[in-house]
């Protein structure tokens, strides 16, 4: 069964960093683009990062530019997303989806697997 598997939200203060893993089953993200999502509440979502399987090519929107960074690893089938000085409106649901592409995609809508998202509060 092919699937993704979010993990690593929680609840952080403002200021503070957690590290969301998205873990492939029943296929090999060697040679997918990984996207990042964001779903805060009351807003649609929004993608928040992307990494490409050529040469590790990464997208981050600005709204999160220089505080977040994708990164992946292949020996665990597994993408990161590093986010350092949360902030509240980083808020939100994160999902990471799939696409058998070799280039940056950041429409969603050309994604074709999605995980079952994971929570992150940032909260004083």
């Amino acid at each position: 069964q092919v699937q993704l598997v979010e993990s690593g939200g929680g609840v952080v203060h403002p200021g503070g960093s957690l590290r969301l893993s998205c873990t492939a089953s029943g296929f090999t993200l060697t040679h997918y683009t990984i996207g990042w999502f964001r779903q805060a509440p009351g807003k649609q979502r929004e993608i928040i990062s992307c990494i490409s399987p050529t040469f590790d090519g990464t997208f981050i929107a600005d709204s999160v530019k220089g505080r977040f960074t994708t990164s992946r690893d292949n020996a665990k089938n597994t993408v990161f997303l590093q986010m350092n000085s949360l902030k509240a409106e980083d808020t939100g649901i994160y999902y990471c989806a799939s696409v058998f592409k070799g280039v940056i995609i950041t429409n969603e809508d050309q994604y074709d697997t999605w995980g079952q998202g994971t929570q992150v509060t940032v909260s004083s």
